[in-house]
């Protein structure tokens, strides 16, 4: 690990370094679209689908509040000219950082930007130029994390010479604040490379969380998809805790520890995109409790599937002979969950799927993988994890539909079944739904936002929920409009996402932070985001009957 470089200077006083943006014409994928065949036969009578629609038969008042306020991303397509725009973003006391493709903006809670759009070459630029995150040779596929622990930020892209099918060295960037503040309170920047057995092995994908284990300082986790750069063969999954206490404080002996594995395809098996748990609301994991991270299978088109695999990673900076994943030498899940079955949004030659107004041009669905953020909330002390995934209905016709799951994870073991789940599909109304992102606020209310979209309107973005006393297997609340696209998109790569983000406010616990991807008109690469905030009512209690008091005499 390379670091930490020291950058005491305000972002709004950096020169400019564009960059090159990542613009690929094909995801790579856990199977690069297997053949065809016999399909395996969904269930009839107990299919959540029967459920679903017996359930669309009911009455249904949607209830879930209109947004708080909207406001433009700061990093449009016309600033990168790239595809996909990879849009994330979290937010603290003061600040949301959005970060897109190629690069990041700041702004304060009312949509203000404050500093950006800025590149990931510019903000690495200290680092050596012998490593590639300091050679401006950054590519892309960001990633922003509010540390509320410290109340500090964490910004992350990936970088390598020669392009993702190039010979490599892949590298990952990563950039801690110093303080507070994301503007002007300086940062430390800090190298890892993806594989260093394997040079020519890209790390993509990158996805990051932070957890408090080990004690005392914690550890931020990240998990990559190993790719053979020069022929693009999946080759497993790596997984990354990296010394949160020596990250912050700019320190190391002579770099901060960091513990990594990787998992092979004898290990991860039809699986990849490893999702590393976070927290934000409740209470801290219990001391030593172990990572915990989920994936599904990418397996073959149309099969339907039955399980959520979860892997335990206990990490040890003391002593990093002692960390585990999984089990044995290949690092095997530790559990497989049993869940409704579901079928898996991609076909044996394409992932797009998802229809749009006014062009033949579909959407990718990314529906292949467990989205981010894992969801990790210890309520008095029952633990659990909250998951979303694409799925798909009347395969592989649609609509596409929003599944998720609450895991009961107390004491750190994981379920047999989970403790509720649904395939989200807002009554059976036809709409194709992905793109999802999943969080939960302080009193265990759950929403998940994500893109909407149908051959007769144009993709909106959305968002639906559940109170903690709703009943259970169904986001209850209903869904409600963010903001409605007014374009779709019109190329031949149909590239969406790679991912939205929801998080929570830290200032109040219950105030959800959506950020996502729209089109303005019909058009090729210009693509816009929108930054939305919106929360559920305070309950407020039935008033207890006064008693009448009695005449005077």
């Amino acid at each position: 690990m390379v670091g930490p470089v020291r950058l005491n200077q305000d972002l709004r006083t950096l020169p400019y370094i564009p960059q090159e943006a990542e613009t690929e014409e094909r995801r790579l994928t856990r199977y690069r679209f297997p053949g065809t065949g016999a399909l395996p036969s969904a269930p009839e009578t107990s299919s959540p689908r029967v459920q679903s629609l017996i359930k669309g038969m009911l009455p249904h008042v949607p209830s879930m509040p209109p947004p708080l306020l909207t406001f433009e991303g700061g990093a449009a397509a016309q600033f990168c000219a790239c595809a996909p725009p990879d849009t994330d973003g979290d937010v603290g006391p003061n600040h949301y950082v959005e970060a897109i493709n190629n690069a990041f903006a700041v702004f304060d809670k009312t949509g203000n930007m404050l500093a950006g759009p800025i590149t990931y070459d510019t903000l690495f630029a200290p680092l050596p130029d012998t490593n590639p995150c300091g050679s401006n040779e950054n590519n892309g596929d960001p990633f922003v994390l509010y540390d509320h622990l410290a109340d500090r930020w964490l910004i992350s892209d990936f970088a390598f010479p020669g392009g993702i099918n190039g010979s490599g060295p892949f590298w990952q960037c990563i950039a801690v604040s110093q303080t507070p503040d994301p503007v002007a309170g300086g940062w430390f920047l800090y190298a890892i490379q993806h594989e260093p057995a394997h040079p020519t092995w890209v790390g993509d994908y990158p996805k990051f969380a932070l957890w408090n284990n080990p004690q005392p300082g914690g550890a931020y986790h990240f998990t990559v998809n190993l790719f053979h750069g020069p022929t693009l063969a999946f080759e497993g999954v790596r997984v990354f805790a990296l010394d949160r206490a020596a990250m912050l404080a700019g320190s190391g002996q002579p770099n901060p520890t960091a513990v990594a594995f990787t998992i092979p395809l004898a290990g991860v098996g039809d699986a990849y995109s490893l999702v590393a748990a976070n927290f934000r609301t409740g209470s801290p994991p219990p001391a030593g409790r172990d990572e915990m991270l989920l994936a599904v299978d990418a397996s073959i088109p149309g099969a339907t599937l039955t399980q959520v695999h979860g892997w335990l990673f206990h990490v040890d900076f003391v002593t990093p002979a002692n960390s585990t994943i999984g089990i044995g030498a290949n690092h095997t899940p530790n559990a497989e969950i049993t869940v409704n079955p579901f079928v898996q949004a991609w076909t044996a030659s394409t992932y797009r799927l998802v229809p749009q107004q006014g062009t033949a041009d579909k959407l990718d669905t990314l529906g292949d993988k467990i989205m981010t953020p894992l969801v990790y909330q210890n309520r008095s002390g029952t633990e659990s994890l909250w998951a979303n995934q694409t799925t798909i209905l009347n395969y592989p016709n649609g609509p596409t539909a929003v599944s998720w799951y609450q895991f009961n994870v107390t004491g750190g073991t994981f379920p047999v079944t989970p403790v509720q789940q649904q395939e989200f599909t807002n009554g059976n109304d036809g709409l194709f739904r992905w793109m999802g992102s999943i969080a939960v606020d302080q009193n265990g209310n759950t929403a998940i936002g994500y893109s909407v979209s149908s051959g007769s309107m144009f993709p909106a973005i959305r968002y639906a929920g559940r109170l903690s006393g709703d009943p259970l297997n169904d986001l209850g609340q209903g869904e409600a409009n963010m903001f409605s696209g007014t374009g779709s998109q019109t190329d031949t790569i149909g590239r969406w996402g790679d991912y939205s983000m929801n998080t929570i406010d830290p200032t109040d616990g219950i105030s959800f932070w959506h950020a996502n991807e729209y089109y303005a008109n019909n058009s090729s690469f210009n693509w816009h985001t929108r930054i939305g905030k919106f929360k559920f009512p305070r309950a407020i209690p039935t008033p207890r009957p006064r008693p009448t008091p009695a005449p005077r005499p």
